[in-house]
């Protein structure tokens, strides 16, 4: 039962290595590119044409974004199964999962409010677009 427990322990350490690996890399994307980007979306421009630009540009960042979050996600759902093991020795490569984690969670809440808050803006933008079109012929409409 001894060996059994130990190989169980060194299967799971090799998985984590693997998860951790991963991790390593979708964080160093997130830390070094995402927020960046993320940070850039926060002013948006004053004219329907620029914001058009940046909802384009945003919309190509979030494909690239999208896939580091489903990459991460998956690599933490296959450490689901230390869930099964109460061995002391997992402890601290579950502290270190939980902070990897709550950062790409983070990352990605972002992400979605981002995707969300553009996408609404350019909606807004449009909408007032119309109304202004509307006015300018109405208002031609009256002059002649």
């Amino acid at each position: 039962m001894l060996s059994n427990k130990r190989i169980q322990e060194l299967e799971l350490l090799m998985e984590f290595e693997k998860v951790e690996e991963c991790f390593k890399e979708v964080s160093s994307w997130i830390e070094n590119v995402g927020r960046k980007r993320l940070k850039e979306t926060i002013n948006l421009d004053d004219s329907l044409e620029m914001l058009l630009q940046a909802q384009k540009q945003f919309k190509e960042f979030d494909l690239v974004a999208s896939e580091y979050c489903r990459r991460g996600q998956e690599a933490l759902k296959k450490m689901n199964q230390w869930e099964d093991f109460s061995f002391v020795d997992v402890h601290s490569y579950r502290v270190k999962l939980q902070t990897y984690e709550d950062e790409l969670e983070e990352f990605c809440t972002q992400l979605d409010e981002t995707r969300h808050r553009v996408c609404e803006t350019v909606r807004l933008y449009e909408f007032f677009d119309k109304v202004r079109q509307g006015i300018c012929c109405t208002e031609e409409g009256v002059k002649s």
